[in-house]
């Protein structure tokens, strides 16, 4: 149970950025400046998100398309239906803002790191996966601002276009992440030697953008808004989401005839939204909107589907040993 509960140290670091966001948020001008070190910082993650995918990686991925189309499915058709099937209970115990943010989580795409690393300890297919998962991200670039345009902004704002957001997320997202694909044989030797300081950046861009986003919203008046009571429904509507979604992703696949192996990657990559993309798109398809209030539940999601995640991975890893010992026994007899 201790376990279950544990969080890890990205984690703490998180919530010790809305702390500091609270106590010492960042305003006015050096809040702009701020604001440009953040865009270049992202710029270099996708720039060293991008050297990271390899072309035999793409290749593969082409090839298992059915198992890509699943995980499709999940991210971008299954997440968003049930996000729409939650307004009528979410949106009076949340509010708009939240609720947007709610809604913005379902239209992520698949996280790309965790994936790989909790498909790899459940002994799932991680080439599948690392497809998978890079895969949703890039196609994530265009799918979900469009979904923002259609589903949230559209029935706010007739008159919103999606193309200039469309066209700052490839300038700030895509386009380094391609420079970075198109450099991979010189920068991923030099990521290889050093993948502590890569690590170190990677969530360090984070927890930047989540201080610049905690920041504005404090200034606003975040937590004048949201109320303990708010957060218990939030935590909750996560865990059920999260719940609804691992069911389905766990017992799909098993009707639809994929391997054991296939079974796991879909599981894994099919069940779980993004922090790393999602916090820098928010940032770009929501300015000038409550910003701590939309990302708030990507933020809470992200660690309960850790938690829940590592226990699972941990579980199939144990009961693949197990089933790996009773057929070397077999044969041995």
């Amino acid at each position: 149970m201790l376990k279950l509960l544990a969080l890890d140290r990205f984690t703490i670091l998180l919530i010790l950025m809305v702390v500091l966001a609270t106590i010492l948020p960042v305003s006015g001008s050096a809040a702009h400046i701020f604001g440009v070190i953040i865009n270049v910082a992202i710029a270099i993650l996708f720039f060293l998100h991008g050297a990271k995918l390899s072309r035999e990686a793409i290749v593969q991925g082409i090839l298992h398309w059915r198992l890509h189309a699943v995980v499709f499915a999940f991210t971008f058709i299954v997440f968003p239906i049930l996000g729409f099937m939650a307004k009528p209970f979410l949106l009076p115990l949340l509010g708009q803002e939240m609720y947007w943010g709610f809604l913005f989580m379902c239209f992520l795409p698949s996280t790309v790191q965790s994936s790989i690393a909790f498909t790899s300890v459940a002994k799932g297919n991680v080439a599948a996966a690392v497809c998978s998962a890079s895969f949703s991200n890039l196609i994530g670039m265009f799918i979900t601002p469009v979904m923002v345009s259609l589903f949230i902004f559209g029935q706010a704002k007739h008159d919103y276009d999606p193309t200039s957001s469309i066209i700052e997320i490839a300038l700030l997202l895509l386009i380094p992440f391609i420079a970075g694909q198109l450099l991979r044989p010189l920068v991923f030797p030099w990521m290889q030697k050093v993948p502590s300081i890569v690590k170190c950046f990677d969530q360090g861009t984070i927890l930047m953008v989540v201080y610049g986003a905690f920041s504005s919203a404090v200034v606003a008046g975040l937590w004048h808004q949201v109320s303990a009571l708010t957060m218990f429904y939030l935590v909750l509507a996560c865990s059920v989401l999260l719940t609804i979604i691992m069911l389905l992703a766990y017992y799909v696949p098993v009707w639809l005839g994929f391997n054991r192996p296939d079974q796991i990657a879909i599981f894994f990559c099919g069940s779980k939204k993004t922090l790393a993309s999602g916090v820098p798109m928010a940032q770009i398809l929501f300015a000038g909107q409550p910003l701590g209030m939309i990302v708030l539940p990507i933020m809470v999601f992200h660690q309960i589907q850790l938690m829940v995640c590592g226990v699972i991975a941990n579980h199939w890893a144990r009961q693949n040993d197990k089933e790996t010992e009773l057929d070397s026994e077999t044969i041995t007899e």
